[in-house]
């Protein structure tokens, strides 16, 4: 993608910064921010401040205050989020770089079905693509915060962004040492399920390092660990072996292979090393435990104790995306989901190794808007991810696990206020180092002349998360819960939109996207 131009005005000094989001809080009382990928446009246009997590910052969990006004503040419904009356200019959230909702719904359309509303999570469209933020040189996060107008009168879409510090070579992360759970229930015989899992994992145990371990579990109506925690070195060909002997069975008793995976793991586990389980299912469980949190609860001391963190790899056109969503969000990890021998080994070759190392646990977002020149703003997803306002700085309340190479992209509605000028939000990420488990903060500032472009003629990276946020929000509006989007397009022109942008971009990610788009105009005459 092309370069972004500049679309935040810096603010250089902590004290300039304090006074302005104080007087903010003073006034009406409360503030705003963020969501993972990799590379594609350059930018630039942030104020990003570090601090050490024990200094005042820009984002002070401070009560919300009582912002007047009939049309104030964050807009919530009754499930999700409506415009509505409200007093508080808090948004506060998890760190999400999940993307199984939107591969999901990819196949869902290439077999010739709408997907139900329910799979659809917005911030999982937005964060399959990739974005070229400004990286950190070390652990935790740079902060962008950039933003664009609609056609809607004073809406406009904001775009907080942040970036992990940028992949090492293969040879410079830590050893992985891998538990493998693999679904081998009677559903698994499908075609694109078990035989993509079993192709792909060949592959990743090639191109995994010597000093990496692998072991492998299976569950079917019960769990079986069938190659203990095994350094690669000379012994590949046990991993083969093992491998080759998958078949599909009968149950799918997911619970018992989770809990069966993380003994394994933890009775593995190796010191300096990135310790995590990879569950591989379709997700359709029907013995045992079905419920994430009994599954969780019962490897909860070994989940938190050893910091093993759950990577969920869905697979089928059967699938139990929301199971699969709550055992990664709960369990300290993400999902992805594939559909085709070119997913499958772009996720065990490509995506899994670059998320064996993390750069930052339990990270969360949170901006603060001012009430004095923000009417109205709506956060684009992430509604299975939020916090309390009060918890933002809270290190015990979970948040979500990042590795290197990440990029994580959120968008919000905003309406501001006519003849707005100066400061609308201040953006902050507070995430625990990996090693130290210390508390680190990031910051970024929003000021009213960043609006001034106008989204269609805004840079190709803006575009092309707005394109996906607006496909999911098409997607959804059979969910009564949602309201559309201010500045959404009928599916057709946002088809074109996205041609554009594949176009300009050369990018292979956004033409697919651009592809999706009209599978689902064509279904939906």
């Amino acid at each position: 993608m092309g370069n972004d131009h500049i679309r935040a005005r810096a603010v250089t000094t902590r004290s300039r910064r304090l006074h302005g989001t104080l007087l903010a809080l003073t006034t009406a009382g409360a503030l705003l921010l963020t969501g993972c990928s990799g590379a594609g446009d350059s930018d630039h246009g942030y104020s990003s401040d570090r601090n050490d997590g024990t200094a005042p910052l820009p984002a002070p969990a401070y009560p919300s205050g009582t912002a007047q006004g009939e049309q104030s503040g964050e807009q919530q419904g009754d499930e999700g989020r409506e415009f509505a009356p409200s007093p508080d200019y808090l948004s506060t959230f998890a760190l999400d770089v999940d993307t199984a909702s939107y591969g999901y719904a990819r196949r869902t359309l290439a077999d010739g079905r709408m997907p139900d509303p329910s799979t659809i999570r917005p911030e999982e469209f937005v964060n399959s693509f990739r974005q070229n933020y400004e990286r950190p040189d070390g652990n935790g996060f740079s902060v962008t915060v950039d933003g664009a107008r609609t056609d809607e009168e004073d809406w406009s879409l904001v775009r907080v962004g942040l970036a992990t510090r940028a992949e090492e070579d293969d040879d410079e992360r830590p050893p992985a040492a891998l538990t493998f759970v693999i679904d081998v229930s009677g559903s698994m015989d499908e075609p694109g399920r078990l035989d993509l899992a079993k192709d792909s994992l060949d592959v990743m145990t090639d191109r995994l390092r010597d000093d990496d371990s692998v072991a492998l579990v299976t569950f079917s109506d019960e769990a079986e660990t069938v190659l203990p925690m095994t350094r690669l070195g000379d012994h590949r060909g046990r991993v083969h072996d093992a491998v080759d002997r998958l078949e599909p069975q009968s149950s799918t008793n997911l619970g018992a292979g989770v809990e069966t995976g993380y003994a394994t793991a933890t009775k593995g586990l190796r010191e300096g090393a990135t310790n995590r389980v990879v569950l591989v299912s379709d997700a359709l469980a029907n013995t045992g435990d079905t419920d994430a949190d009994t599954i969780l609860e019962r490897i909860a001391d070994n989940r938190r104790e050893h910091g093993i963190t759950l990577f969920g790899v869905g697979v089928g056109s059967d699938y139990g995306d929301e199971l699969m969503e709550q055992l990664a969000d709960k369990g300290d990890g993400h999902t992805t989901y594939v559909s085709d021998t070119e997913d499958a080994r772009e996720v065990f070759c490509e995506e899994l190794p670059q998320n064996i190392d993390l750069t930052a646990r339990d990270a969360k977002a949170q901006v603060a808007f001012d009430p004095e020149t923000v009417e109205q703003f709506r956060l684009i997803g992430y509604d299975n991810r939020q916090v309390a306002d009060e918890d933002f700085r809270n290190d015990r309340v979970d948040g979500g696990e990042v590795g290197p190479g990440h990029t994580v992209t959120a968008l919000y509605a905003v309406r501001t206020k006519p003849g707005t000028s100066g400061h609308l939000a201040t953006a902050s990420v507070r995430w625990l180092d990996p090693e130290t488990r210390s508390p680190h903060e990031e910051s970024g500032q929003l000021e009213a002349g960043t609006l001034d472009d106008r989204l269609w003629t805004s840079s190709d990276g803006l575009q092309v998360a707005a394109v996906a946020a607006y496909f999911a929000d098409a997607l959804r509006q059979g969910d009564k819960r949602w309201t559309r989007l201010p500045g959404s397009l009928p599916l057709t022109e946002l088809g074109s939109r996205a041609h554009e942008l594949a176009n300009s971009t050369a990018d292979k990610a956004v033409r697919e996207l651009a592809d999706a788009i009209e599978t689902a105009t064509g279904l939906r005459r």
